[in-house]
C-alpha cells in the first residue's frame, strides 16, 4: 500500500518551501529556436544565507555539470536556492543568483568571506539551440522572486521547458508523501527536471516505436522534507531516489548524469552565533519512520517523473524538431 499523499501532492506541501520558474520560448528562424528556462527551490522563506539548511547529495552517475556539492558534501549545509537550468546555461544562473544573494547580504565577500551556489543542469539541445546561450543572469533572478508556496507548475516550463524524457516531452514534475507514526507526522516531497531514458526500457512496454536520436540525457532530484534529519541521513533518503528512477524503466546511462539533492527544513543553521556548541534533535536511524521515509522518497521520485511527462505538451524546436506528449 502506497503512502498517503501531500495535500496538492507537490514538494511545497513541505511547510515554507518554494519553487519559481522562468520560462523562455522564441523561434527565431528555421533553424534556431530558444526552448529553455530556469527553475528555483527555495528551502525556506528567510534569508538562505543566513539561515541555513542541513542537506547531501547523491552522484548516482556523474555525467553532469552543477556546481556547489562539493562544500554541500563537506560541510551538510546549503545556504542559496537549488537553481536548475540547461547545461550552458549554469555560469548565467551561478551569476544571477550570486547577485541575488549578495544584494541580500552586504557580508558575502567581505566578513562572511563567499558563498556556495548550488545550480544543476540538464542537457535540452535536441529542442533548444543550446549555443544560443538564451538564459541570463536576470531570468534566475526572476525565478527566485517568482518563487511561491503555491502548487508547483509542472511539465514544459522553467528548466524543463526543452526537455525530453523516454523520447517523449519530459520536464518538471513533482508529488509529495506523507510519513506518520502515533506521535508524529511528517511530509517528503520531491520535485524533478526529466530528461533521460531510451523508450525500450520505459516502465510501459508500448512505447518502443517511432524512435528519437536524443542524447542519453540526465535527471536532477530534489528532495525536500520537514522531518528532522541531518546530513549523514539525508545522503541516506537522496540514494534512494535511485530506486524511484529504477522503477520508471532508468539504468542510468553512461551519458546520464543522474543526481540526487535532499533537504531538511527543521534543524536550520545560523550563519551568527557565539556559541561554540549546538545540538540538534533527530529521528534515530532504526526508527520505522526512517524505512517510511525511504519509502516516500522512493514513490515521489517515481511519480514526479511520471507526472513531467504527464503535465508536459508537445513542443516544437530548434531544425523544426517536434517531441510528442507521452501517451499516458
Amino acid at each position: 500500500m502506497s503512502l498517503l499523499k501531500g495535500k496538492s501532492n507537490c514538494i511545497t506541501d513541505v511547510d515554507r518551501v518554494k519553487v519559481g520558474h522562468v520560462t523562455l520560448y522564441e523561434k527565431i528562424d528555421t533553424e534556431t529556436t530558444v526552448c529553455t528556462g530556469v527553475t528555483a527551490i527555495l528551502p525556506h522563506e528567510g534569508n538562505l544565507f543566513q539561515s541555513k539548511t542541513r542537506t547531501a547529495s547523491a552522484v548516482l552517475n556523474g555525467y553532469g555539470k552543477t556546481t556547489g556539492l562539493v562544500q554541500v558534501d563537506e560541510l551538510g549545509l546549503l545556504e542559496s536556492p537549488i537553481m536548475l537550468t540547461n547545461t550552458f546555461s549554469v555560469g548565467a544562473v551561478w551569476q544571477g543568483t550570486l547577485q541575488y544573494m549578495t544584494d541580500q547580504n552586504e557580508d558575502i565577500g567581505d566578513t562572511a568571506s563567499t558563498i556556495n551556489l548550488v545550480v544543476g543542469e540538464c542537457n535540452d539541445s535536441y529542442l533548444n539551440s543550446i549555443r544560443h546561450q538564451a538564459v541570463k543572469p536576470i531570468h534566475a533572478i526572476e525565478a527566485i522572486k517568482n518563487a511561491k508556496a503555491d502548487p508547483v507548475e509542472e511539465g514544459a516550463v522553467g528548466a524543463g521547458k526543452g526537455m525530453v524524457c523516454f523520447e517523449y516531452k519530459g520536464g518538471i514534475g513533482t508529488s509529495s508523501r506523507q510519513v506518520s507514526d502515533k506521535k508524529n507526522n511528517f511530509t517528503v516531497g520531491c520535485l524533478v527536471l526529466s530528461n533521460f531514458g531510451k523508450r525500450e526500457d520505459a516502465l510501459f512496454s508500448d512505447w518502443a516505436e517511432n524512435r528519437l536520436e536524443t542524447p542519453d540525457g540526465s535527471i536532477m532530484m530534489v528532495i525536500a522534507t520537514d522531518a528532522p534529519l541531518y546530513d549523514r541521513q539525508l545522503k541516506r533518503l537522496a540514494k534512494r531516489c535511485g530506486a524511484g528512477l529504477g522503477r520508471v524503466g532508468s539504468h542510468m546511462d553512461n551519458g546520464s548524469g543522474d543526481i540526487a539533492i535532499a533537504f531538511s527544513t527543521a534543524n536550520r543553521v545560523s550563519h551568527n552565533t557565539d556559541s561554540a556548541m549546538e545540538g540538534i534533535t533527530t529521528i534515530r536511524d532504526d526508527n520505522p519512520l526512517m524505512s517510511q521515509l525511504f519509502r516516500a522518497v522512493v514513490e515521489t521520485t517515481e511519480e514526479a517523473i511520471l507526472n513531467s511527462l504527464r503535465k508536459a505538451e508537445t513542443t516544437e524546436g530548434r531544425k523544426g524538431r517536434v517531441v510528442e506528449k507521452a501517451p499516458l
